[in-house]
């Protein structure tokens, strides 16, 4: 276990994940921007968060909201000018806040001078930036794409009779890092950020970056799932040790990675401090629980199991327990709002469910990732119809589902729950209109429950809310290293009402209870040695059951309690 008093600044630091457009408007045009972000530096200070990973900013025609870059040393206009980042960048570190940028370089816009020269003629030199399948060859091997209408990733185009490949949007050609060049570019770019001042990238599915050049047809083994195939490519590890040996070791920075398609088996090649790759990244089997096998977007018919819940974690612990280190999420700027998902946000259960679900992140082994408005337990808004949604997942695969005669109705409610919309709502500042993101239209529609109650400027007024909760829980995983570093230990693994689990570090040892339930319930430890508990938070009234080693859990309670 000595590995685990290896202390680093991104192990012990708290990240506020920030998606610009929503979060704050200072302009009137509806969308968020980067004086907006400055005007709530205080308020982020208060939070008791140390990092802001901020989704990107760079320039970028928008169809797939800025993670479609045709400029990766510009500012998007609608967010600001350089200077203004600047501006952010001084204010954060005059704060002691770090700033974790989105680096997006698996592929690129279309619109980026380099794919713009690339398709120009066959012998242009940019030719090679990109993946090319000439047309007197054939079609092309399969290729599965995200966004694509068709879900096809490659893309014939007319100019130089050829389908160049991408995984994501039409307007995302895959970049080609099997050409030295393209690396340099890359690691250049990297290097412009750091010499700003910029602690680390999130790395955009950073796992796709390899492929095979033959572009063979999907093996047999990976049984027509692409996403795995994708993430196994044969130069990755390759790429990431030349990256880290290039530009990363010569920085005191952090580096995540965002791994779909990579499993357990294979964590450790990432991040084992020996390889000198990357400091964690975020794997995706929680994100796929209460999904359809192999449907990323698509909520499974059956409703998710607590067991198989904490059994992720537990797997994922294990996994980190010696070498390298993992990330905490329940949700992002792709997956919805945590509250809703893997809570209850019924006016009953919503106080305890998003007070316990922090709770859960910041008691666990692993750097906390939160997403801007959990702190004040923002909700799904579930969209009733398709004109309100903005994101080109949904739109797409809405006419797709048209074109092939689906069920239009059944996949609207699917996207009530589902879509990527629900995460991208505004951030809910006050009971003014607009709930204070913008004087215009915003560019997606506010949740009307800013009315009642989850705003941060009523929660601020209020000792006991969400908001005031987040704070004192965040300065508790601060004030105890052992909710860091400690050991974690899974406690009643088949119990569906409660997760339970101890931390402990050399003789201290806590117990955490969560309350997955609408009902009440009673749990007792009576193998495990303690003679007294203190209790260190919760968010309810605690009820003795008379015994020691029984405790009894209202609906979606969490305590912890440090054993004696």
């Amino acid at each position: 276990m000595q590995h685990t008093l290896q202390r680093e600044w991104w192990k012990e630091g708290i990240v506020y994940q920030i998606y610009p457009r929503s979060f704050q408007d200072t302009t009137g045009n509806g969308v968020g921007d980067l004086q907006g972000i400055i005007r709530r530096l205080d308020y982020i200070k208060s939070l008791g968060v140390d990092i802001i990973w901020l989704n990107p900013v760079y320039q970028s025609p928008n169809d797939d909201n800025g993670y479609d870059i045709s400029d990766y040393r510009n500012i998007m206009s609608e967010f600001g000018t350089m200077a203004d980042f600047d501006e952010l960048l001084a204010g954060l570190k005059e704060r002691d806040l770090k700033l974790v940028m989105d680096l997006v370089v698996n592929h690129s816009s279309d619109e980026h001078y380099w794919f713009q020269e690339s398709k120009k003629s066959r012998n242009n030199p940019y030719r090679d930036y990109y993946h090319w399948w000439p047309s007197e060859k054939g079609t092309p091997p399969k290729r599965w794409s995200f966004f694509d209408e068709e879900s096809n990733a490659w893309k014939y185009d007319e100019t130089t009779d050829s389908y160049y490949l991408h995984c994501f949007s039409v307007k995302q050609p895959d970049l080609k890092w099997e050409n030295p060049k393209v690396r340099k570019e890359v690691y250049n770019l990297m290097e412009f950020w750091f010499k700003k001042g910029v602690d680390g990238f999130r790395m955009d599915v950073i796992s796709f970056i390899s492929k095979d050049i033959n572009y063979p047809e999907l093996p047999e083994s990976y049984n027509g799932e692409f996403i795995p195939f994708y993430s196994n490519g044969p130069k990755l590890h390759e790429y990431l040790q030349e990256m880290n040996r290039e530009v990363l070791s010569k920085y005191d920075i952090m580096t995540v990675g965002e791994a779909p398609g990579v499993d357990v088996n294979r964590a450790l090649e990432f991040v084992d401090e020996e390889r000198k790759e990357l400091n964690m990244f975020f794997h995706f089997d929680l994100m796929n629980l209460d999904r359809t096998e192999g449907e990323t977007f698509e909520m499974a018919k059956e409703p998710w199991k607590l067991s198989e819940f904490k059994k992720i974690h537990s797997k994922w612990d294990e996994v980190f327990s010696e070498k390298g280190w993992g990330s905490m999420f329940l949700n992002n700027h792709d997956f919805p709002r945590t509250v809703s998902r893997w809570g209850n946000d019924s006016r009953t259960h919503w106080y305890n469910s998003a007070t316990m679900l922090q709770t859960f992140l910041l008691s666990m082994r692993g750097t906390p990732f939160f997403y801007y408005g959990e702190e004040i337990g923002m909700t799904n808004i579930k969209f009733e119809h398709i004109s309100e949604y903005k994101d080109i997942n949904t739109l797409n695969r809405y006419k797709l589902e048209k074109q092939n005669g689906g069920d239009l109705i059944a996949f609207l409610q699917n996207e009530k729950h589902a879509s990527r919309d629900n995460a991208r709502t505004p951030m809910q500042w006050d009971t003014s209109a607009n709930s204070g993101f913008t004087t215009a239209k915003p560019w997606l529609k506010v949740n009307e429950n800013f009315k009642e109650g989850i705003n941060a400027a009523s929660q601020e007024e209020d000792k006991t809310s969400v908001l005031n909760f987040f704070r004192k829980m965040v300065q508790i995983r601060k004030n105890h290293k052992t909710l860091i570093y400690g050991s974690y230990n899974l406690e009643l693994a088949e119990n569906e009402q409660v997760y339970a689990y101890t931390r402990t570090l050399n003789h201290e040892r806590y117990l955490v209870l969560l309350s997955f339930s609408t009902k009440k319930t009673v749990v007792a430890f009576e193998h495990l040695d303690f003679t007294k508990v203190e209790l260190i938070i919760s968010n309810d009234d605690i009820y003795k059951t008379g015994r020691l080693k029984h405790f009894e859990l209202m609906p979606y309670q969490a305590t912890i309690y440090q054993l004696l």
